[in-house]
C-alpha cells in the first residue's frame, strides 16, 4: 500500500509538471474529419507523427470519401503508404475497417471503445486516441512507446503490456486529468526525454523523482 500511495503522489507531482510544461497539449497529427484521424492512427503504429504527415498529405488528397478507401487498390495503397512501414498490414486493415464502417455504421466512424476494437487493427491504444481527439471521449489513459517508458522509467508500473500500464495509470491518475496525460507525456517524450541513451537528471520531472535519471534509459 505504501508504495501505491508513492506513485500516486509522484503521479500527481509529474502531471503538474506537465501542465506547467504543455498547458494545452495536442497531437500533433494532422486529419481533415473522423476518418482521416482513425488512419493517421493506425499509420502511426511503429511510426512517427512527422512521417505519417508525410504519408497523409497526399494520401489525403488521392482518397477523399470513405468509399475511396473501401474501393482501392490494395497494391496501389501500399506504395502509397509504403514509408509509414508495416504497410502491408496497414493497407489490409485500414481498406477493410472502410468496408466495416460503411456496411455496418453507415459511414460514421464507431464512438464506443466496444464497436472500434471490432475494427481491424484497432487496439485499446488506438481507440484510446481516436476517442479523446474525435469525441472528447476518456475511457482510459492511450499507452504509447513514450508512455509506456515514461511510466516504467519513473516507477509507475511493474508491467511492461500497455493494457497493464494502462490500468495502473488508471488507478493512480484521476479520470479528470486523463484527457491531459498521453499528449504531454508523447510531448516530453519526444521533446525533452527521448528515448535514447542521456543525461535526464536536470529534466523536469527527473528532478520531482531523480531515480529515473537512471532507469530505463531506452523504451522497454
Amino acid at each position: 500500500m505504501k508504495k501505491e500511495e508513492e506513485r500516486r503522489a509522484r503521479a500527481k507531482e509529474m502531471v503538474r509538471a506537465l501542465k506547467r510544461l504543455y498547458p494545452d497539449p495536442a497531437s500533433e497529427l494532422q486529419w481533415g474529419n473522423n476518418w482521416e484521424l482513425l488512419v493517421a492512427i493506425m499509420l502511426s503504429a511503429q511510426c512517427t507523427d512527422k512521417r505519417v504527415n508525410e504519408v497523409t498529405k497526399d494520401l489525403f488528397k488521392k482518397y477523399r470519401t470513405l468509399s475511396d478507401y473501401a474501393e482501392a487498390d490494395p497494391r496501389a495503397f501500399e506504395k502509397d503508404i509504403h514509408s509509414s512501414g508495416f504497410y502491408r498490414n496497414k493497407t489490409k486493415n485500414i481498406l477493410a475497417a472502410a468496408r466495416i464502417i460503411l456496411d455496418v455504421y453507415g459511414g460514421k466512424v464507431p464512438r464506443t471503445m466496444e464497436d472500434l476494437l471490432g475494427l481491424p487493427g484497432v487496439a485499446r491504444k488506438t481507440a484510446n486516441v481516436f476517442l479523446g481527439n474525435a469525441y472528447g471521449i476518456y475511457e482510459g489513459i492511450a499507452v504509447d512507446t513514450h508512455v509506456k517508458r515514461l511510466a516504467r522509467k519513473f516507477d509507475l508500473t511493474d508491467h511492461t503490456n500497455p493494457d497493464k500500464i494502462e490500468q495502473d495509470l488508471m488507478r493512480l491518475i484521476p479520470k479528470k486529468e486523463w484527457p491531459f496525460v498521453n499528449h504531454s507525456m508523447v510531448l516530453y517524450g519526444r521533446y525533452i526525454c527521448p528515448a535514447r541513451v542521456h543525461d535526464c537528471s536536470h529534466h523536469p520531472l527527473s528532478e520531482i523523482w531523480p531515480p529515473a535519471a537512471k532507469r530505463f534509459p531506452r523504451a522497454s
